[in-house]
């Protein structure tokens, strides 16, 4: 298994799919989906590629969730090789797109073989969605085809989102949320003038100052068992024209949330009115919603997950809601159990981008244990360990 999904890790990673970019991954993928008997379709939306791919008509349905599209390199001569020519060294796969994410990619696809052959009986569907937007603006990519599925009625059981999500191990953590991204274009205005006379003008700077303040020291939300407190930061903020002698007319600042369940865009929203108005500012505000927290509690999905890590790495993987945002946050508009795991994400949008090889075997094997647990009635999970356990027997008696 390991040199299959090591040989498909490198196909995917000699494609420059830069974002928005697929670059031809996605065929290969659907390809080999197609042999198993899954319904292909490619949804095309603007520039962008994607792939749902299906296995079955009943449910429970599982999905397995990522993208093809990577990140720009930056100047391929400081990479100690090139970024799209994979290559071992040390017992590493380095190229772009290594870690995030064409590595999980190869280990889906390998999972799902090794499971049908296996059991190609299973219960309820097997699910592939595939994007080229999650790198780039993610507008055309996995939100469209969510809403395409959804219009139609198609929903999900399970998903696992192959993002990298672990950071000294492979097995350590487990996303099992994320928080959502609000942020803000605030524009105050004031009037300029000569600084030399400063009563025939309003410095914004001044004016907005104290609403910075508290909106800096304001307590957002508590958080919760999984999520952290809501934080808010200026990211930018920009005012005058160069000039020492002017008093600026205007000033315009960026800022974020990071938000919890614990809180809604609408009491985000609210509240910050409420503090610019409480100053008697002049000002203009726009807003743009990335993403909306999501959460999947301790449920089949994450226990399937967990028992199959312990089972493969003897780790005991921690549930995590740390990170920026992933498709996940679109992914469960249809579906109650979001998850996100992958390998280990150290390395992720830098140069020398890589993965170690032993990884991508156990990567595999989870994925396919993952699959057991959930598509695999009882009786059959009796069955199968039962013959296991009868070939060890046979194995010690002319072996040992």
């Amino acid at each position: 298994m390991s040199n299959d999904t090591l040989a498909l890790a490198q196909a995917l990673i000699a494609r420059q799919s830069i974002t928005p970019s697929d670059s031809g991954c996605q065929d290969i993928l659907a390809e080999r989906l197609e042999k198993l008997g899954f319904h292909i379709e490619k949804m095309r939306f603007g520039d962008v590629d994607n792939l749902w791919a299906r296995r079955g008509t009943s449910s429970p349905v599982l999905c397995f969730a990522g993208h093809t599209d990577v990140v720009p390199t930056g100047p391929i001569e400081h990479w100690d090789s090139d970024p799209f020519i994979p290559t071992i060294r040390d017992n590493r796969l380095f190229g772009r797109g290594a870690a995030d994410m064409k590595s999980s990619l190869a280990a889906f696809i390998t999972a799902i073989e090794a499971f049908i052959a296996h059991h190609s009986d299973h219960l309820g569907s097997i699910a592939v969605l595939i994007t080229s937007d999650e790198e780039g603006i993610a507008v055309d990519g996995t939100v469209k085809v969510v809403e395409a599925l959804k219009a139609r009625g198609e929903f999900l059981d399970y998903c696992i989102v192959g993002e990298p999500t672990c950071s000294d191990k492979l097995g350590d953590t487990i996303k099992n949320g994320r928080r959502g991204s609000l942020s803000g274009n605030l524009t105050i205005m004031g009037i300029q003038g000569h600084i030399a006379y400063p009563h025939l003008a309003k410095n914004p700077i001044h004016l907005v100052a104290p609403a910075i303040a508290e909106l800096a020291q304001t307590e957002w939300d508590q958080g919760n068992e999984y999520f952290p407190p809501t934080t808010w930061h200026i990211s930018n903020i920009h005012a005058g024209t160069g000039a020492t002698n002017v008093i600026p007319g205007t000033l315009n600042l960026l800022f974020n949330f990071r938000f919890s369940t614990t809180s809604t865009v609408e009491s985000l929203k609210t509240k910050v009115h409420q503090i610019l108005d409480k100053y008697n500012l002049d000002y203009e505000l726009q807003w743009e919603l990335s993403g909306k927290p999501f959460l999947t509690e301790k449920a089949e999905l994450a226990d399937a997950m967990r028992a199959a890590i312990s089972s493969i790495t003897t780790i005991e993987p921690q549930l995590s809601t740390s990170g920026g945002t992933s498709d996940g946050r679109f992914i469960a508009d249809i579906c109650k159990q979001v998850i996100e795991f992958g390998p280990c994400n150290a390395t992720i949008h830098k140069l020398n981008e890589n993965v170690e090889i032993d990884d991508l075997e156990k990567l595999s094997e989870i994925y396919q244990l993952t699959m057991d647990n959930l598509l695999i009635s009882k009786d059959s999970q009796s069955n199968t360990t039962a013959t296991d356990n009868f070939l060890d027997r046979l194995k010690k008696i002319f072996f040992d």
